[in-house]
């Protein structure tokens, strides 16, 4: 028991926290590993060997996939992507740490795991393909804020093109350097660095940012196409539609909160808080002057609102406003930022309180785990989903030899009843799952049926004009219709699973 003590308030050598984070991001991702479930854009990326990231403005995602694959495409080599991603991950935490501590514990470990721990940042994961770029991205910026050395050109320039990388994977990574751009200066305020050095801190890092951002407007930037670049209308009140981008997000993130999620989440707020007032008394003890101090104490409350508001970041000013959880990465920043705060206070109470942080942690490990038999779950109703298909299709000859057959989606949130008490519990998980249809039309040339495509152009004829004609098949959750030489398979809406009790 001493020795188990001891092995968790004494100091780490850089080996010894390598091998914590490896540890702990291979954990996180495991359910991820063994449900092996390929993600809506998975299909059709794996069927053709697709790419098409450089007109989303992401060229470096293509070009390491084509350095992984030895090939100008990107053939489905998963999980060997996403286990590159953990430890590069693993890494890139573990310069993080040295940076922030130069004699780290690991109580000092757990406040920067959120980086990966980060609850929404699941769904970003569940990408066989853009998981371990989006995840790439953020081993970028973070190695952009750890990077050190002594020639002010290289402490200028790597951490720009660090930034530019980061971009090029993902844009959405921007958000957690910015974020960790204010915790940095929160940070150095606490450690009483001299007011210029501090000035100056500021400074090189909106420099790199800056810089960062030119670079990737030259290399990745033109290659996007102009449909995702598209700005709110300046004619059209921007500020209301970013208030309500804003209001949207929220409702998003209280999902998180449910049941023992609240009490846990409470906690660290509350120790978070305690932490901030322990911060705002270090720096009023600072030898500057009064004006000085008030600059600082300032600073350092505006960073608490912004870093806030980076949890969806740049997303907020885009007209094609995405809502998805995989765009709330800077989460992760916000959770690092209570984790660094509760830390501050816990630690000074007594070290082995600020062990305490890994509470928070194991609540987010669990709820990969429940995420990782919902996915489970989804391959188990879309391999059933994709079978009931390819039955009934093959056993009519005129639907197998049909010029093309049309398949009409109906969105729905009641598909997967098999994980409805986990939905009800968690409500989160159904907000990671996003997947709210029976059947893509990619799911079907892996049996070997060719002729079914997505319905675009003719949705409306399909759901109204053709069903006067009798169905061919009509079963639980479809009918199909053939006309001459066409048919068209119409997606029931599903009913709502009642709640069982025993």
């Amino acid at each position: 028991m001493g020795r188990f003590h001891d092995a968790l308030t004494r100091e780490l050598g850089r080996r010894q926290v390598w091998r914590f984070f490896m540890l702990a991001t291979l954990l996180y991702v495991l359910p991820l590993l063994l449900a092996d479930y390929r993600y809506i854009d998975d299909n059709w990326r794996s069927l053709s060997g697709g790419t098409a990231w450089a007109g989303q403005g992401r060229l470096f995602s293509e070009l390491m996939y084509n350095a992984l694959t030895f090939s100008h495409a990107a053939p489905n080599i998963f999980p060997l992507p996403l286990l590159i991603a953990s430890l590069a991950m693993a890494s890139a935490l573990t310069s993080l740490t040295f940076h922030y501590w130069r004699e780290p514990s690991v109580s000092n470990c757990l406040v920067v795991l959120p980086l990966w721990y980060n609850p929404f940042f699941l769904q970003n994961l569940s990408y066989q393909y853009d998981g371990p770029a989006m995840a790439l991205s953020v081993v970028a910026v973070v190695y952009a804020i750890s990077f050190r050395h002594a020639s002010r050109i290289l402490q200028w320039l790597v951490p720009a093109c660090l930034v530019a990388l980061g971009l090029g994977l993902y844009q959405v990574s921007f958000n957690v350097f910015l974020g960790l751009c204010c915790l940095e200066v929160l940070r150095a305020a606490h450690d009483q660095l001299a007011w210029q050095k501090w000035r100056d801190l500021i400074g090189w890092k909106m420099a790199q940012a800056v810089l960062g951002a030119m670079i990737y407007s030259v290399t990745a930037y033109p290659f996007t196409q102009q449909n995702r670049t598209l700005l709110l209308n300046l004619e059209a009140d921007p500020w209301l539609q970013v208030l309500i981008n804003i209001v949207r997000v929220l409702e998003k993130v209280q999902l998180l909160f449910h049941g023992g999620f609240t009490w846990v989440f409470a906690g660290l707020l509350l120790c978070a808080i305690a932490g901030a007032v322990r911060l705002g008394r270090e720096i009023s003890r600072r030898p500057d002057s009064a004006p000085k101090r008030l600059f600082f104490g300032l600073v350092c409350l505006l960073t608490l609102p912004l870093v806030t508001l980076l949890v969806s970041g740049v997303a907020l000013f885009f007209r094609d406003f995405n809502e998805g959880a995989r765009t709330l990465m800077g989460f992760a920043v916000l959770l690092v930022l209570l984790f660094y705060l509760s830390h501050l206070a816990l630690a000074q109470l007594h070290r082995h309180l600020a062990l305490l942080l890994a509470l928070p942690l194991l609540a987010m490990l669990s709820l990969s785990y429940a995420y990782g038999r919902v996915l489970t779950v989804q391959k188990a109703f879309a391999t059933n989903a994709l079978a009931s298909l390819e039955h009934d299709i093959n056993a009519h000859r005129p639907l197998r030899e049909a010029k093309r057959i049309y398949l009409s989606v109906t969105y729905s949130d009641h598909w997967l009843t098999g994980a409805a008490g986990s939905f009800r519990q968690m409500p989160v998980l159904r907000y990671l799952l996003n997947i709210d249809f029976y059947m893509l039309a990619e799911n079907l040339p892996s049996i070997g049926i060719t002729n079914v495509v997505a319905e675009k152009e003719r949705r409306n004829a399909t759901r109204v004009g053709y069903q006067a004609y009798p169905a061919l098949v009509d079963n639980q959750y479809y009918r199909i219709y053939l006309i001459g030489d066409y048919g068209f398979i119409v997606i029931k809406e599903p009913q709502p699973i009642k709640a069982l009790r025993w």
